[in-house]
């Protein structure tokens, strides 16, 4: 055989190989990469509900804490809430309860996607495994469809269907995993 036909052979094995590599997910693979993020930061893109773009920066510090920042605004998820902060207004911040939006279930101290009636979705497009998490306790708060790629595991995407019947897309860029973040950043006026 030629040198190149050993080649293109070689070239193609090593391509099934990589298809074939990329596989979906179990439950138990993503529930250990989530425990086991516990500081990350990156930038991200916000697809909003009436499809106009939103760009930034988010900070998680698990369990219970994120942070997104946006050029007008402040979203705070911190000792069991999510306060929204208009920069542009003096109004006072909005604050929900964490556990009523389906951000907890990712936010979690234990995070455990076996549980029964979390996953209500388990899916793979091809390159990458899809799943879709409710609190089975409370499925009327919403529901989250976390999007995961392999080798190495990584998680590249979230849609939260809220309570309302509203859909929000936030697409992550690369993480930037461990480190510290000090807790004042999640908090509305760090000392």
């Amino acid at each position: 055989m030629s040198y190149v036909f050993k080649s293109i052979i070689a070239a193609t094995f090593m391509s099934l190989a990589t298809v074939a590599s990329a596989e979906k997910l179990s439950l138990n693979e993503i529930s250990g990469y989530l425990n086991a993020l516990k500081t990350a930061s990156g930038d991200f893109t916000q697809i909003n509900e009436d499809g106009t773009i939103s760009v930034g920066k988010i900070f998680i510090k698990r369990p219970g804490r994120m942070r997104f920042e946006y050029d007008d605004a402040l979203v705070l998820a911190s000792s069991g809430s999510i306060k929204i902060i208009d920069k542009k207004s003096n109004l006072p911040p909005e604050s929900y309860a964490l556990r009523r939006t389906p951000l907890s279930l990712i936010l979690a101290r234990n995070v455990d996607l076996g549980q029964a009636k979390m996953v209500v979705g388990h899916d793979y497009d091809g390159t990458a495994t899809i799943v879709r998490a409710q609190d089975p306790k409370n499925p009327e708060y919403g529901s989250i469809e976390l999007k995961f790629t392999s080798n190495p595991v990584e998680l590249r995407q979230w849609v939260v269907n809220d309570s309302n019947g509203g859909r929000s897309t936030v697409i992550l860029g690369e993480l930037v995993k461990g480190g510290v973040l000090a807790n004042q950043l999640f908090e509305i006026d760090p000392q």
